[in-house]
């Protein structure tokens, strides 16, 4: 049960709703470009203003409170999109054609003993050694810190050492890849 506060707030935040969503998701859509994100970001910012409301309904201007709030949800949309589009131009721009005659039963052991590996280990390990990234390159596409790839490339490859029984785990996960069309073809 709501007290009379909490009730008056809930009234007039639906008001606000009511008043509001329809310019905030036209404001999403302008600054996106995407129609479907624009209800998405208009609700999240609406949900972000109920959060705040005892904030929010003491500002001066409300309506441009909540204009802010859908600017910087559009903002932060578009950096995480632009850093997306980044990672997977790295990601195709390294990949080579297939190779013939492929050590199918090389490829499915370190695919296997990847899928094994937490994803941050398995993704550090194939950039780097598959796709023979950089650790900034690596840093860059998974948004994680140059130190972080080093331990968790070195902990994978531990992992992978024991999984697959070799020392040779670097070259075999290399070989795998490169056997598949999956490396760029340098040696390691």
């Amino acid at each position: 049960m709501g007290t009379v506060v909490d009730d008056a707030a809930s009234v007039e935040f639906h008001a606000f709703f009511e008043r509001h969503y329809a310019e905030l998701s036209r404001l999403a859509h302008l600054l996106t470009g995407e129609p479907d994100a624009a209800d998405d970001l208009a609700a999240d910012a609406l949900l972000a203003l109920w959060h705040r409301w005892d904030r929010v309904r003491a500002a001066d201007h409300p309506a441009a409170y909540a204009r802010g709030v859908v600017a910087n949800l559009a903002r932060t949309r578009i950096r995480s999109a632009v850093r997306e589009r980044r990672r997977v131009a790295l990601f195709w721009s390294q990949r080579e054609e297939k190779v013939e005659n492929p050590d199918v039963a090389g490829v499915v052991d370190v695919q296997e003993a990847l899928r094994r590996l937490p994803f941050r280990k398995r993704a550090c390990v194939v950039l780097r050694h598959a796709f023979d990234l950089s650790e900034k390159d690596t840093a860059l596409a998974l948004g994680v810190s140059v130190g972080t790839v080093k331990s968790q490339t070195s902990k994978g490859m531990a992992e992978l050492q024991k999984l697959l029984g070799t020392q040779n785990a670097p070259v075999r996960v290399h070989a795998a890849m490169a056997r598949t069309g999956h490396a760029r073809g340098r040696d390691r």
